[in-house]
């Protein structure tokens, strides 16, 4: 028989911060984060006990309808962070820099990581790539904003990447990572997601780490594991990743839950008396009355 365990209400959790993630690491306590990009969802997430939320570009997909995350706007993240900080008080928020809002100008790079926490209600940004993003990295560590690096499958370059692949399979390729791991760890991020990453190579780079890794498609040996929640949710049909696991059918329930609506309505079902309000009896004579004048 499993069992669920139970953690304190938001209200009386501390706020998890950077230090959260490296004293995490340090005592070998995996690090659970969940992405989010609404209000109701994020005040879910922080009362089951999550220890980061991720507002990741992936809403571009899940929530918007786009083919892939390069057409997220900042504003789009903004306005959906802001949501997300509403609700939750006690994770460690993580705002995800859209495609071409760091990879230009560094300058730029700092100021749209700004605006993650001035506008959006963010606690860190996280941004892709490796040693070409080293530069933008340290800029906006020396700004005071926390970094969440991203190794591995980074899909703002699905188009150069050929498809979302699984990356570091070639010896040349996974020390061309782990390189680029080091130099991301020393460029000043607090932690890194590995997506799509050999499960030994994963735990090989989460061990010459000192920063906490996050694995998506990564393995268990990653210090930490992040999941889209439409993928979790089971809410996003039009793929499946191979590394999700669906822990519900909300999509299927919801077309159910729909259906019945639509039958209801259709017979004259709904809504019934107890749906419904009325007005008292004398009332109603009297409005009869003065009609009927």
């Amino acid at each position: 028989m499993s069992t669920v365990s139970v953690t304190a209400p938001a209200s009386q959790r501390k706020k998890a911060t950077t230090l959260t993630f490296r004293q995490k690491k340090e005592r070998g306590e995996p690090i659970t984060m969940l992405t989010a990009y609404d209000y109701p969802t994020a005040l879910s997430m922080d009362a089951a006990g999550v220890d980061s939320i991720l507002v990741g570009d992936s809403l571009g997909m899940v929530v918007l309808g786009y083919e892939n995350t390069l057409p997220v706007t900042m504003e789009e993240m903004l306005h959906h962070s802001r949501a997300v900080a509403r609700g939750a008080k006690s994770a460690l928020l993580v705002g995800d820099m859209p495609f071409m809002s760091y990879q230009a100008d560094v300058n730029d790079a700092v100021r749209n990581a700004g605006r993650f926490l001035k506008e959006g209600g963010m606690d860190a940004v996280k941004l892709e790539g490796g040693r070409e993003r080293v530069d933008a990295v340290r800029a906006i560590v020396g700004a005071g904003i926390p970094v969440m690096g991203h190794l591995g499958l980074t899909p703002q370059s699905v188009n150069q990447l050929g498809g979302f692949r699984t990356q570091g399979k070639t010896a040349p390729a996974a020390k061309r990572l782990l390189d680029d791991a080091l130099l991301l760890e020393e460029a000043g991020c607090f932690s890194m997601v590995l997506e799509s990453v050999p499960a030994k190579l994963a735990e090989f780079i989460s061990k010459k780490l000192s920063i906490p890794t996050i694995g998506i498609g990564a393995g268990v040996g990653c210090d930490g594991q992040v999941l889209v929640t439409h993928d979790l949710l089971g809410l996003f049909e039009r793929f499946t990743p191979k590394f999700v696991k669906k822990y519900a059918d909300f999509n299927g329930e919801m077309i159910r839950a729909f259906s019945e609506y639509l039958a209801e309505v259709q017979a004259r079902q709904f809504p019934g008396a107890e749906h419904s309000v009325e007005m008292g009896d004398a009332e109603w004579l009297e409005f009869v009355e003065k009609v009927n004048k």
